[in-house]
Order: structure tokens, then C-alpha cells, then sequence
């Protein structure tokens, strides 16, 4: 059985493989829907107890909202209200337009120096 490695978020990249990187990194690229803190965990590769802990904390920091219950699951969802979720979104986005920046900057061929054009002798002649 193999393994799939997911590829990491601009915030799993800037700060590591933390819990909390993992979960606000799934949670702001997939807000448009709501998950069960099990889905979260699952999503995130990370331990349910890990992640429990994560989605308690980005709550109290207004990342994470509550917004239903299904069965006994409460569902989470990423915040779009918050001003500290709308300056994380603008923050990702920048820091994803950098990585774009490097990768176009790597694999765009440089021009080709051409060579500069031989002068042509002075058709004057000084007297």
C-alpha cells in the first residue's frame, strides 16, 4: 500500500508541518463548504486529537466558525467575516503570486544576446 503525500499549503510552507498550518490551510482553500471536525482531521493529515485542538484555537481566533450540526457532528467552516481571515486570504494570495513569480522567472528562457552589429568605416575621409 502507498501512501499519497499531499502537497502542502502556502502556510504549511511558511510555517511548517503544524497542526494548525495543516488545518487553516485546508479550511481557507476549501471554504466555500463546511466539514465535521473527523473530515477536517482526515483532510488535513492530521490526528483527530491534533486537529481538535487546532480547529478549538482558530475558533477563539475568529478563522473558524461553527455553522450547523449534522447528526452529532458539528460542522466548521473558515470565516470570511474576521478581519484577521480576510488579511490571511490577501496574505496567501501574495504569497502565492511570489511562488508563481519564481516558477515563471525559472522556466522562461532568457533572450539570446545577439551580437552587436560591425560599424561601417567612416565613408568621409578627413582632408
Amino acid at each position: 500500500m502507498t501512501t499519497q503525500q499531499h502537497d502542502p499549503g502556502q502556510l504549511e510552507n511558511l510555517f511548517g508541518k503544524s497542526a494548525v498550518a495543516r488545518v487553516l490551510d485546508f479550511i481557507h482553500i476549501f471554504r466555500v463548504w463546511d466539514y465535521s471536525k473527523q473530515d477536517i482531521a482526515k483532510n488535513s493529515e492530521v490526528s483527530f486529537r491534533h486537529a481538535v485542538m487546532a480547529i478549538d484555537k482558530l475558533e477563539k481566533l475568529e478563522f473558524i466558525k461553527k455553522t450547523r450540526t449534522v447528526g452529532n457532528a458539528q460542522m466548521c467552516q473558515y470565516t470570511t467575516e474576521s478581519k484577521a481571515a480576510m488579511a490571511l486570504n490577501t496574505f496567501t494570495l501574495l504569497l502565492a503570486d511570489q511562488e508563481v513569480q519564481k516558477i515563471i522567472k525559472q522556466e522562461t528562457p532568457k533572450p539570446k544576446k545577439q551580437p552587436k552589429p560591425k560599424q561601417k568605416p567612416n565613408s568621409k575621409q578627413n582632408c
